[in-house]
């Protein structure tokens, strides 16, 4: 089976992205997600982006984490299909996407892309997350994803993988587990963060929802002031912008670059579940 594919990244969040509207992708998408987002033997990704039809918008994306698990919404992953749908003419600059159920919209200025995200949900303060790594102050909120946020001196000094990792499995987060943000606040209007995410199961060198989890947490506990200068572990930047009214938060949109790095082709065998080979272009 020979693929076509893009390799895009999102401020260092970097994904596969295949465009299946026309429905030709036959072969399981969570197994050809484990072989394409290997590091060393696939194409390498933190996860596959599939473009499929939609009747109710201009698309519907399909994400899915490096482990092959179902990653539903992918903040930069969001952003990152969205320049590629509007680069291969399937969209204008503006669109509209379907992502579990429910539907984004996303603008393309040069190589910045702005998206309109779900308002959080599920803010929870206070938990006090015991670990064999140490006692972790922390607060958790949905933004399409569930995230774990929780403030620290230093980065730099954070064994993310260990840390994130008894964080992302604690029973406090049962049964899905929750992705992992460490956060250091900068300024007014800025902070930094190192993210674990599940489905990948290691830190990722930036994560849409986990900024936005961040942002939302560092406005409402530590008075940072929306637009929130977001950097992430690849030194890149993310704005995160939303409206604070009362102790609600609504409005909020994810703004950065979206690089479309290389495409190819790959001759996959579904049955063996290994890529023959991979012609970059």
């Amino acid at each position: 089976m020979e693929i076509r594919f893009v390799k895009a990244s999102g401020a260092g969040n970097d994904f596969v992205i295949i465009d299946n509207h026309d429905r030709r992708l036959t072969c399981d998408p969570a197994a050809l997600a484990r072989v394409v987002c290997r590091r060393h033997t696939g194409i390498g990704a933190d996860g596959l982006l599939l473009i499929e039809p939609s009747e109710k918008s201009d698309f519907r994306m399909m994400y899915y984490n490096a482990d092959g698990s179902y990653g539903g919404m992918c903040g930069n992953g969001g952003r990152c299909i969205a320049r590629f749908a509007h680069l291969s003419g399937l969209t204008g600059p503006r669109m509209r996407f379907e992502a579990l159920d429910y539907v984004y919209e996303a603008e393309i200025v040069g190589k910045k892309v702005t998206l309109k995200m779900k308002s959080p949900s599920a803010y929870k303060t206070g938990l006090r997350i015991q670990t064999e790594f140490g006692l972790f102050p922390t607060s958790s909120v949905d933004t399409g994803s569930p995230h774990a946020v929780t403030y620290v001196d230093d980065l730099s000094a954070v064994d993310v993988q260990k840390a994130g990792r008894a964080l992302r499995n604690h029973p406090a987060f049962a049964p899905d587990g929750t992705n992992a943000n460490f956060v250091h606040v900068l300024g007014n209007q800025s902070i930094q963060i190192r993210t674990y995410e599940r489905g990948v199961e290691a830190e990722t060198l930036a994560c849409g929802t986990g900024s936005i989890a961040s942002a939302v947490v560092s406005v409402i506990e530590r008075g940072v002031e929306f637009p929130v200068h977001v950097n992430v572990r690849s030194g890149e930047e993310l704005i995160v912008r939303g409206v604070l009214d009362g102790s609600e938060i609504h409005d909020i949109s994810l703004e950065g670059g979206a690089d479309i790095l290389f495409k190819g082709t790959i001759l996959y065998d579904p049955s063996h579940l290994q890529i023959e080979s991979i012609v970059r272009l």
